[in-house]
């Protein structure tokens, strides 16, 4: 073989068993729907209402048809 020549090798694969949980190390507490301390939807509040200067400071929203030309203005360059 010349030193030109890619070489390649079979690497061992890291699993000691058939088990695919082996590779991830189990589950962690605070991951996923393992989650004990993040958000529990059984312990939710009501929605939050905005008061009446909060709802006053907030813009109108646009209409149907300036949100079309917005579209229109902003797909222009494609």
């Amino acid at each position: 073989m010349s030193s030109q020549e890619q070489q390649f090798t079979i690497q061992p694969h890291p699993a000691k068993t058939n088990n695919p949980a082996d590779l991830t190390g189990g589950p962690q507490s605070g991951c996923g729907l393992d989650s004990q301390s993040g958000a529990r939807i059984f312990h939710a509040r009501d929605p939050h209402i905005p008061s009446e200067d909060i709802v006053k400071g907030l813009e109108q929203p646009k209409t149907r048809e300036e949100l079309h030309a917005r579209a229109a203005e902003l797909n222009k360059g494609k």
